[in-house]
């Protein structure tokens, strides 16, 4: 089984890469490409519906708390 200290940078990964691809669909909203800045927005979202089955992935690799 995974360990929680093995396991804690993929959340932490995908906090960080949401953070980074937000500011980048910003960057391009500002220089007026708001349609591409929607399509990233609604693709943030699918992460962000889907983060609570990620963490508990993440929970069922890690296995019992020891």
């Amino acid at each position: 089984t995974l360990s929680l200290h093995d396991a804690l940078p993929i959340y932490e990964n995908q906090i960080a890469l949401e953070a980074a691809i937000m500011e980048l669909a910003l960057w391009v909203e500002q220089r007026g490409s708001t349609d591409v800045g929607g399509n990233v927005r609604g693709a943030l979202s699918t992460i962000e519906d889907n983060l609570e089955f990620v963490t508990l992935g993440i929970a069922e690799l890690i296995g019992p708390e020891r």
